[in-house]
């Protein structure tokens, strides 16, 4: 059974509202003004607040407002009710996240159809995170312990043979294991260090005071020489250097240079491995008054518009059909960072012809 909140000053208009929900068996909680209410709500989680808006001590806006700011409270269906009619109250509500708005007198048709059809929105808007959060664990499960055990499989098969043969091992194969070894280990601290980072910028994007914090931060990095130097370093780890071009216009960016450094590693790692050397991949920019544009190029695999939708963590694509390491954090994570640093990420891709990744950034 569905709980409702009613928030509403006037004792006559919220009893009869209560009545028309309980004769619908809907459960009621009732607050004679938007400060109750506001701590009604936060403390008992109703599935559905009705709210005025005229009210003393704390207005309907201002109890709308309170909600979206907090993570317990944000996605609670609200329908403001009031006597008011003004276009540009209507406007404020919605602006400010009201599902719906009913101007007194309203009949009891109008207050049960404006609920139903809200319980029914929010309703489809769970089933929906459900399935994302369903098919996240079914992605984990199947992507997270393949990337665990490879490396580790490596580091335990070297050093055991490391370990029972070193007496009759000749120095230079002792070297060549010990560097296996090596180049295992650091693919799982790779992968340990890129999960730490996605875990802490999806808790920062839940956090409005610290994505404010953040922003209001300034920064400084010199984006040509940044960019330059780490396209060049991984192409080279990659033996790809004859297939980079770069056309970078110098620019100083409103971003941590080690945000930048991560951006263009996580970019350049995918555009190297969904495509064959000797297809060329670009890095441009260009510069539009006080924004900094960044375009990825590669002629590799490229993505459908239903698998750029769903970037994530842990979402590899046709896995069964392309041998590949990775997690699938990369592009999720450089959608985080640019994100939070008040940029733009898109991506237009043409399957098994050409993938445009641009970032619009602050400079």
């Amino acid at each position: 059974m569905n709980t409702i909140l009613i928030i509403e000053d006037e004792p006559q208009v919220r009893e009869n509202i209560q009545e028309i929900l309980q004769l619908s068996d809907f459960d009621t909680l009732i607050a004679p003004n938007g400060q109750v209410g506001l701590e009604i709500a936060q403390h008992k989680l109703p599935d559905l607040i009705i709210c005025d808006i005229m009210m003393p001590e704390l207005d309907g806006f201002s109890v709308l407002s309170a909600l979206r700011q907090n993570q317990a409270t944000i996605n609670i269906p609200l329908i403001f009710v009031t006597a008011k009619a003004e276009r540009s109250d209507f406007r404020q509500g919605m602006d400010l996240g009201a599902d719906d708005y009913l101007t007194k007198p309203f009949s009891p048709e109008e207050l049960l159809s404006a609920i139903a059809s809200r319980l029914e929105k929010h309703a489809l808007v769970e089933r929906q995170t459900q399935a994302k959060l369903d098919e996240l664990r079914m992605n984990i499960a199947h992507s997270l312990p393949h990337e665990l055990n490879t490396p580790l499989n490596g580091i335990l098969g070297m050093s055991q043979l490391l370990m029972e043969n070193c007496d009759i091992m000749p120095n230079s194969e002792e070297v060549e294991i010990a560097e296996l070894i090596y180049t295992s280990a650091n693919r799982l601290n790779a992968l340990v260090q890129r999960f730490l980072l996605y875990s802490d910028l999806e808790l920062i994007a839940k956090n409005p005071e610290k994505i404010r914090q953040i922003q209001e931060k300034t920064y400084q990095c010199f984006a040509k020489k940044t960019i330059s130097e780490v396209a060049l370093k991984k192409a080279t780890e990659n033996c790809r250097q004859k297939d980079l071009k770069l056309d970078i216009q110098e620019s100083t960016i409103q971003l941590p240079e080690e945000k930048l450094i991560i951006i263009i590693e996580e970019l350049l790692d995918n555009s190297f491995k969904f495509s064959l050397p000797s297809n060329e991949i670009k890095i441009m920019s260009k510069v539009e008054g006080n924004r900094f544009n960044l375009y990825v190029i590669d002629n590799g695999r490229g993505m459908t518009i239903e698998e750029i939708n769903k970037i994530g963590a842990f979402i590899q694509f046709n896995r069964k059909l392309w041998e590949q390491q990775g997690s699938g954090l990369g592009l999720a994570i450089v959608q985080h960072i640019v994100r939070l640093y008040g940029g733009e990420f898109t991506i237009d891709s043409i399957p098994q012809k050409e993938t445009v990744i641009s970032l619009c950034l602050p400079c």
